[in-house]
């Protein structure tokens, strides 16, 4: 076994031991947990780290929206891998896709709305990504 294999498996034994505890987690430790977590089980994972980014982004990042968007966009581009694997998470997808046109929308950026609109009418009748 190399070092950096043993690393990542170190990595993966933290995530799941701090996911375990019995203290809520804050955001940013839930994200980071999620985000090692993707690499090993992503059928199990990438929901959770959807949805965990979202909240970050909601709790930490209100302030900073571009840092929100960006948080948002990798929960999508989350939900999007989880669509890929599994079609029948469309709902998955469709409320990441909506979360980040609702900080588009607040940010004003009008050019990137229709894409994200288009994207989400397209998943939802079926069409994939």
């Amino acid at each position: 076994m190399t070092y950096s294999a043993h690393a990542s498996h170190d990595a993966v034994l933290r995530a799941r031991v701090a996911l375990l505890g019995s203290q809520t987690l804050p955001a940013r430790q839930e994200v980071a947990a999620y985000r090692v977590l993707v690499q090993v089980s992503p059928l199990a994972y990438l929901p959770l780290l959807a949805e965990a980014l979202y909240e970050y982004s909601r709790q930490d990042f209100a302030h900073l929206p571009e840092t929100a968007l960006a948080l948002r966009a990798e929960a999508v581009a989350a939900a999007r891998r989880m669509y890929t694997m599994e079609p029948s998470r469309d709902l998955l997808l469709i409320k990441a896709l909506d979360r980040y046109r609702e900080q588009l929308v607040l940010m004003d950026r009008k050019e990137e709305l229709g894409s994200v609109e288009r994207e989400m009418a397209l998943v939802a009748a079926g069409g994939g990504v």
